[in-house]
Protein backbone atom coordinates (compact mmCIF):
# COMPACT_ATOMS: atom_id res chain seq x y z
CA UNK A 1 0.00 0.00 0.00
CA UNK A 2 1.36 3.29 -0.65
CA UNK A 3 0.44 5.51 1.65
CA UNK A 4 1.45 8.87 3.25
CA UNK A 5 2.38 9.74 6.96
CA UNK A 6 0.32 12.53 8.08
CA UNK A 7 1.88 15.83 7.42
CA UNK A 8 1.14 19.11 8.61
CA UNK A 9 3.69 21.95 7.00
CA UNK A 10 2.78 24.18 10.11
CA UNK A 11 2.59 21.53 12.90
CA UNK A 12 6.51 20.70 13.73
CA UNK A 13 7.62 17.04 13.05
CA UNK A 14 7.80 15.55 16.08
CA UNK A 15 6.40 12.39 18.65
CA UNK A 16 3.37 12.56 19.96
CA UNK A 17 0.95 14.34 16.87
CA UNK A 18 -1.92 15.11 19.12
CA UNK A 19 -5.32 14.89 18.71
CA UNK A 20 -7.35 16.43 21.47
CA UNK A 21 -11.28 17.69 22.22
CA UNK A 22 -14.35 16.12 23.45
CA UNK A 23 -15.90 12.91 23.02
CA UNK A 24 -19.08 14.97 21.56
CA UNK A 25 -19.75 18.40 20.74
CA UNK A 26 -22.44 19.30 22.84
CA UNK A 27 -23.38 22.72 23.03
CA UNK A 28 -21.30 25.81 20.99
CA UNK A 29 -19.73 26.70 24.32
CA UNK A 30 -18.63 23.39 25.40
CA UNK A 31 -17.21 23.17 22.27
CA UNK A 32 -15.04 26.51 21.59
CA UNK A 33 -14.63 26.86 25.54
CA UNK A 34 -12.81 23.57 25.36
CA UNK A 35 -10.60 24.21 21.80
CA UNK A 36 -9.43 27.81 23.53
CA UNK A 37 -7.81 26.04 26.62
CA UNK A 38 -6.48 23.48 24.06
CA UNK A 39 -4.80 25.96 21.86
CA UNK A 40 -3.54 27.45 24.53
CA UNK A 41 -2.09 24.38 26.03
CA UNK A 42 -0.42 24.25 22.67
CA UNK A 43 -2.66 21.31 20.90
CA UNK A 44 -2.72 22.04 17.21
CA UNK A 45 -5.95 19.71 15.99
CA UNK A 46 -9.04 19.53 17.37
CA UNK A 47 -11.50 16.11 17.74
CA UNK A 48 -14.92 16.08 18.67
CA UNK A 49 -17.98 13.65 17.95
CA UNK A 50 -21.10 14.94 15.95
CA UNK A 51 -22.43 11.68 14.93
CA UNK A 52 -22.17 9.45 17.93
CA UNK A 53 -22.90 5.63 17.15
CA UNK A 54 -24.32 4.58 20.32
CA UNK A 55 -25.17 1.09 21.75
CA UNK A 56 -29.06 1.50 22.27
CA UNK A 57 -31.30 3.74 21.70
CA UNK A 58 -32.21 6.56 23.67
CA UNK A 59 -28.61 7.83 24.39
CA UNK A 60 -26.68 11.03 23.64
CA UNK A 61 -26.20 10.50 19.96
CA UNK A 62 -24.60 13.48 19.51
CA UNK A 63 -25.91 16.64 17.89
CA UNK A 64 -25.59 15.90 14.05
CA UNK A 65 -25.04 18.75 11.55
CA UNK A 66 -25.51 21.51 13.49
CA UNK A 67 -22.06 21.15 15.47
CA UNK A 68 -20.00 21.32 12.34
CA UNK A 69 -20.85 24.97 13.09
CA UNK A 70 -19.44 24.91 15.70
CA UNK A 71 -16.11 22.99 14.44
CA UNK A 72 -15.82 25.66 12.09
CA UNK A 73 -16.00 28.10 14.68
CA UNK A 74 -13.01 27.28 16.25
CA UNK A 75 -10.82 26.71 12.99
CA UNK A 76 -11.55 30.40 12.68
CA UNK A 77 -11.07 31.72 15.96
CA UNK A 78 -8.08 29.36 16.87
CA UNK A 79 -6.69 28.12 13.44
CA UNK A 80 -7.03 24.53 14.79
CA UNK A 81 -7.14 21.64 12.55
CA UNK A 82 -10.44 19.99 12.63
CA UNK A 83 -11.80 16.34 12.49
CA UNK A 84 -14.79 14.10 13.36
CA UNK A 85 -16.08 10.80 12.72
CA UNK A 86 -18.06 9.66 9.78
CA UNK A 87 -20.37 6.85 9.39
CA UNK A 88 -21.66 6.65 6.12
CA UNK A 89 -21.84 9.36 2.54
CA UNK A 90 -24.52 11.94 3.98
CA UNK A 91 -21.43 12.50 6.82
CA UNK A 92 -18.86 12.40 4.64
CA UNK A 93 -20.32 14.80 1.97
CA UNK A 94 -21.64 17.28 5.38
CA UNK A 95 -18.47 17.14 6.70
CA UNK A 96 -16.34 18.39 3.84
CA UNK A 97 -19.00 21.27 3.19
CA UNK A 98 -18.09 22.36 6.61
CA UNK A 99 -14.44 22.67 5.71
CA UNK A 100 -13.61 19.60 8.18
CA UNK A 101 -9.44 19.01 7.67
CA UNK A 102 -9.43 15.05 9.21
CA UNK A 103 -12.28 12.27 9.08
CA UNK A 104 -12.19 9.63 11.00
CA UNK A 105 -13.44 6.26 11.09
CA UNK A 106 -14.82 4.39 14.04
CA UNK A 107 -13.88 0.69 15.07
CA UNK A 108 -18.39 -0.17 14.27
CA UNK A 109 -17.40 1.56 10.90
CA UNK A 110 -14.17 -0.20 10.04
CA UNK A 111 -15.90 -3.68 10.64
CA UNK A 112 -18.19 -3.24 8.22
CA UNK A 113 -16.99 -3.50 4.65
CA UNK A 114 -19.80 -2.43 3.02
CA UNK A 115 -19.79 1.33 4.95
CA UNK A 116 -16.36 1.38 4.19
CA UNK A 117 -16.65 1.38 0.88
CA UNK A 118 -19.96 3.70 0.72
CA UNK A 119 -17.54 6.14 2.45
CA UNK A 120 -14.43 5.67 -0.24
CA UNK A 121 -16.97 6.36 -2.77
CA UNK A 122 -17.82 9.37 -1.28
CA UNK A 123 -14.51 10.81 -1.05
CA UNK A 124 -13.53 9.82 -4.62
CA UNK A 125 -11.11 12.88 -5.71
CA UNK A 126 -11.32 14.35 -2.54
CA UNK A 127 -7.72 15.48 -0.69
CA UNK A 128 -8.48 14.93 2.84
CA UNK A 129 -6.52 13.19 5.26
CA UNK A 130 -8.20 10.23 7.06
CA UNK A 131 -8.05 8.34 10.34
CA UNK A 132 -9.07 4.25 10.70
CA UNK A 133 -9.74 3.27 13.73
CA UNK A 134 -9.21 -0.48 14.46
CA UNK A 135 -12.33 -2.37 14.08
CA UNK A 136 -14.41 -4.02 17.48
CA UNK A 137 -12.83 -7.61 16.74
CA UNK A 138 -9.18 -8.18 17.09
CA UNK A 139 -9.04 -8.54 13.04
CA UNK A 140 -5.69 -6.91 11.00
CA UNK A 141 -6.72 -7.97 8.02
CA UNK A 142 -10.17 -6.20 8.07
CA UNK A 143 -8.67 -3.24 9.15
CA UNK A 144 -5.94 -2.75 6.46
CA UNK A 145 -8.55 -3.92 4.31
CA UNK A 146 -10.57 -0.56 5.09
CA UNK A 147 -7.48 1.41 4.42
CA UNK A 148 -6.83 -0.35 1.02
CA UNK A 149 -10.10 0.79 -0.04
CA UNK A 150 -9.78 4.41 0.70
CA UNK A 151 -6.56 4.27 -0.91
CA UNK A 152 -8.10 2.81 -3.97
CA UNK A 153 -10.58 6.02 -3.56
CA UNK A 154 -7.68 8.14 -3.75
CA UNK A 155 -7.18 8.67 -0.28
CA UNK A 156 -3.12 8.85 0.20
CA UNK A 157 -2.61 10.10 3.99
CA UNK A 158 -3.98 7.89 6.05
CA UNK A 159 -3.81 6.85 9.52
CA UNK A 160 -4.40 3.88 11.89
CA UNK A 161 -5.94 4.99 15.22
CA UNK A 162 -5.47 1.83 17.54
CA UNK A 163 -8.44 2.08 20.60
CA UNK A 164 -8.46 -1.20 21.29
CA UNK A 165 -10.43 -4.44 21.07
CA UNK A 166 -13.82 -5.40 22.80
CA UNK A 167 -14.55 -8.28 25.19
CA UNK A 168 -17.16 -9.78 27.39
CA UNK A 169 -14.38 -10.30 29.98
CA UNK A 170 -14.33 -6.99 32.63
CA UNK A 171 -11.07 -6.16 33.44
CA UNK A 172 -8.54 -2.96 33.83
CA UNK A 173 -9.19 -1.72 30.93
CA UNK A 174 -12.69 -0.82 28.30
CA UNK A 175 -10.94 -2.24 25.65
CA UNK A 176 -7.96 -4.60 25.54
CA UNK A 177 -5.03 -3.53 24.05
CA UNK A 178 -3.53 -6.42 22.39
CA UNK A 179 -0.22 -4.50 21.78
CA UNK A 180 1.00 -7.35 19.15
CA UNK A 181 -1.65 -6.42 16.51
CA UNK A 182 -0.98 -2.45 15.54
CA UNK A 183 2.84 -3.85 16.09
CA UNK A 184 2.41 -6.32 13.75
CA UNK A 185 0.30 -2.98 11.33
CA UNK A 186 3.11 -1.13 11.66
CA UNK A 187 5.41 -3.99 10.28
CA UNK A 188 3.30 -4.38 7.34
CA UNK A 189 2.96 -1.01 6.87
CA UNK A 190 6.66 0.68 7.84
CA UNK A 191 5.79 4.75 6.60
CA UNK A 192 2.10 4.52 8.52
CA UNK A 193 0.62 7.03 11.12
CA UNK A 194 0.05 4.96 13.60
CA UNK A 195 -1.94 6.83 16.57
CA UNK A 196 -3.12 5.31 19.74
CA UNK A 197 -6.37 6.23 21.49
CA UNK A 198 -5.64 5.58 25.14
CA UNK A 199 -8.94 7.50 26.23
CA UNK A 200 -11.08 4.17 25.16
CA UNK A 201 -8.58 1.45 25.87
CA UNK A 202 -8.36 2.97 29.26
CA UNK A 203 -12.25 3.57 29.85
CA UNK A 204 -10.62 5.47 32.92
CA UNK A 205 -8.99 8.86 32.94
CA UNK A 206 -6.36 7.78 35.48
CA UNK A 207 -5.02 5.01 32.75
CA UNK A 208 -4.37 7.71 30.12
CA UNK A 209 -1.01 8.75 31.03
CA UNK A 210 0.25 4.74 31.55
CA UNK A 211 -1.08 3.77 27.98
CA UNK A 212 0.26 6.92 26.27
CA UNK A 213 3.70 5.82 28.05
CA UNK A 214 3.52 2.61 26.59
CA UNK A 215 2.49 3.83 23.33
CA UNK A 216 5.49 6.14 22.84
CA UNK A 217 7.70 3.12 24.05
CA UNK A 218 6.74 1.35 20.99
CA UNK A 219 7.00 3.62 18.64
CA UNK A 220 3.34 5.18 18.01
CA UNK A 221 3.62 8.30 16.07
CA UNK A 222 0.26 10.24 18.09
CA UNK A 223 -1.95 10.23 20.66
CA UNK A 224 -5.97 11.06 20.45
CA UNK A 225 -7.34 11.95 23.28
CA UNK A 226 -10.67 12.84 24.49
CA UNK A 227 -10.48 16.30 26.48
CA UNK A 228 -13.36 18.44 27.75
CA UNK A 229 -13.38 21.22 29.58
CA UNK A 230 -15.78 20.07 32.13
CA UNK A 231 -15.56 16.18 32.43
CA UNK A 232 -17.42 15.35 34.91
CA UNK A 233 -20.71 17.21 33.16
CA UNK A 234 -20.14 15.76 29.96
CA UNK A 235 -23.30 13.54 27.97
CA UNK A 236 -21.00 10.89 26.71
CA UNK A 237 -17.83 9.29 28.22
CA UNK A 238 -17.03 11.66 31.52
CA UNK A 239 -15.01 8.79 32.89
CA UNK A 240 -12.52 8.52 30.22
CA UNK A 241 -11.90 12.44 29.13
CA UNK A 242 -9.52 14.82 31.21
CA UNK A 243 -9.25 18.77 31.13
CA UNK A 244 -6.93 20.60 28.71
CA UNK A 245 -4.70 21.60 31.82
CA UNK A 246 -4.43 17.83 32.68
CA UNK A 247 -3.70 16.76 29.17
CA UNK A 248 -1.31 19.70 29.12
CA UNK A 249 0.63 18.22 32.22
CA UNK A 250 0.06 14.82 30.85
CA UNK A 251 2.03 15.45 27.49
CA UNK A 252 4.84 17.08 29.34
CA UNK A 253 5.66 14.13 31.75
CA UNK A 254 5.58 11.68 28.84
CA UNK A 255 9.44 10.08 28.21
CA UNK A 256 9.90 10.13 24.51
CA UNK A 257 12.62 7.90 23.69
CA UNK A 258 13.93 8.85 20.02
CA UNK A 259 15.17 5.88 17.64
CA UNK A 260 19.08 6.29 17.52
CA UNK A 261 22.03 4.50 14.95
CA UNK A 262 22.56 0.51 16.92
CA UNK A 263 25.46 0.01 18.89
CA UNK A 264 27.86 -2.73 18.35
CA UNK A 265 26.29 -4.45 21.61
CA UNK A 266 22.55 -3.75 20.96
CA UNK A 267 23.20 -5.71 17.08
CA UNK A 268 25.18 -8.67 19.45
CA UNK A 269 21.76 -8.93 21.36
CA UNK A 270 19.64 -9.15 18.34
CA UNK A 271 22.19 -12.03 16.50
CA UNK A 272 21.59 -13.85 19.75
CA UNK A 273 17.86 -13.33 19.43
CA UNK A 274 17.67 -14.44 16.14
CA UNK A 275 19.87 -17.40 17.02
CA UNK A 276 17.28 -18.34 19.49
CA UNK A 277 14.09 -17.95 16.95
CA UNK A 278 15.73 -20.17 14.58
CA UNK A 279 16.57 -22.58 17.19
CA UNK A 280 13.00 -22.22 18.23
CA UNK A 281 11.55 -22.78 14.58
CA UNK A 282 13.72 -25.87 14.53
CA UNK A 283 12.11 -27.16 17.45
CA UNK A 284 8.52 -26.20 16.66
CA UNK A 285 9.13 -28.16 13.28
CA UNK A 286 9.82 -31.40 15.67
CA UNK A 287 7.52 -31.08 18.10
CA UNK A 288 5.18 -30.95 14.81
CA UNK A 289 7.09 -34.26 13.59
CA UNK A 290 6.10 -35.88 16.15
CA UNK A 291 2.34 -34.46 16.66
CA UNK A 292 2.67 -36.51 13.24
CA UNK A 293 3.97 -39.42 14.15
CA UNK A 294 0.87 -39.46 17.43
CA UNK A 295 -1.89 -39.17 14.57
CA UNK A 296 -0.34 -42.51 12.80
CA UNK A 297 -0.42 -44.38 15.72
CA UNK A 298 -3.94 -42.76 16.69
CA UNK A 299 -5.42 -44.09 13.56
CA UNK A 300 -3.67 -47.68 13.67
CA UNK A 301 -5.36 -47.95 16.91
CA UNK A 302 -8.85 -45.93 16.29
CA UNK A 303 -8.32 -43.67 18.62
CA UNK A 304 -9.69 -40.04 18.35
CA UNK A 305 -7.74 -37.39 17.37
CA UNK A 306 -8.61 -34.77 20.83
CA UNK A 307 -7.59 -35.89 24.00
CA UNK A 308 -8.75 -33.61 26.48
CA UNK A 309 -7.24 -34.96 29.10
CA UNK A 310 -3.66 -35.56 27.84
CA UNK A 311 -4.10 -31.38 26.95
CA UNK A 312 -4.83 -30.25 30.51
CA UNK A 313 -2.49 -32.16 32.26
CA UNK A 314 0.32 -30.36 29.64
CA UNK A 315 -1.14 -27.06 30.51
CA UNK A 316 -1.00 -27.66 34.19
CA UNK A 317 2.45 -28.82 33.99
CA UNK A 318 4.14 -25.86 31.47
CA UNK A 319 2.06 -23.42 33.13
CA UNK A 320 3.53 -24.32 36.42
CA UNK A 321 7.05 -24.40 35.33
CA UNK A 322 6.44 -21.21 33.37
CA UNK A 323 6.13 -19.27 37.31
CA UNK A 324 10.17 -20.09 37.71
CA UNK A 325 11.16 -19.12 34.60
CA UNK A 326 10.17 -15.49 34.69
CA UNK A 327 7.51 -15.93 32.02
CA UNK A 328 3.43 -14.31 31.97
CA UNK A 329 0.92 -17.18 32.58
CA UNK A 330 -1.45 -15.52 30.24
CA UNK A 331 1.33 -15.74 27.31
CA UNK A 332 2.42 -19.25 28.35
CA UNK A 333 -1.37 -19.99 28.02
CA UNK A 334 -1.43 -18.24 24.20
CA UNK A 335 1.60 -20.05 23.25
CA UNK A 336 0.74 -23.46 23.97
CA UNK A 337 -2.79 -22.90 22.84
CA UNK A 338 -1.20 -22.33 19.89
CA UNK A 339 0.78 -24.93 19.71
CA UNK A 340 -1.98 -27.27 20.09
CA UNK A 341 -4.19 -26.03 17.46
CA UNK A 342 -1.76 -26.67 15.18
CA UNK A 343 -0.81 -30.16 16.76
CA UNK A 344 -4.53 -31.35 15.89
CA UNK A 345 -4.42 -29.97 12.56
CA UNK A 346 -1.22 -31.89 12.09
CA UNK A 347 -2.75 -34.91 13.31
CA UNK A 348 -5.92 -34.58 11.49
CA UNK A 349 -4.45 -34.05 8.49
CA UNK A 350 -2.64 -37.91 8.57
CA UNK A 351 -6.37 -39.33 9.38
CA UNK A 352 -7.43 -37.77 6.21
CA UNK A 353 -4.41 -38.84 4.36
CA UNK A 354 -5.26 -42.30 2.50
Amino acid sequence: MDIAPLSFPDIEKSRPLVLAGPCSAETEEQVLETARRLVACGIRIFRAGIWKPRTKPGSFEGVGKDGLKWLREVKQETGMYTSTEVANARHVNEALKAGIDILWLGARTTANPFVVQEIADALLGVEIKVLVKNPVNPDIELWIGAMERLQISGIRQIAAVHRGFGSYEKGLFRNLPQWHIPIELKRRLPGLTLICDPSHIGGRSELILPISQQAMDLGFDGLMIESHFEPHNALSDKEQQITPEFLKNLLNSLVIRETSDSSESLNELRREIDEIDERLLDLISMRMSVAREIGRYKKQNNMPVLQPKRYEHLVTERLSQALGLELDEKFVELILEAIHEESVRQQIAVFNKD
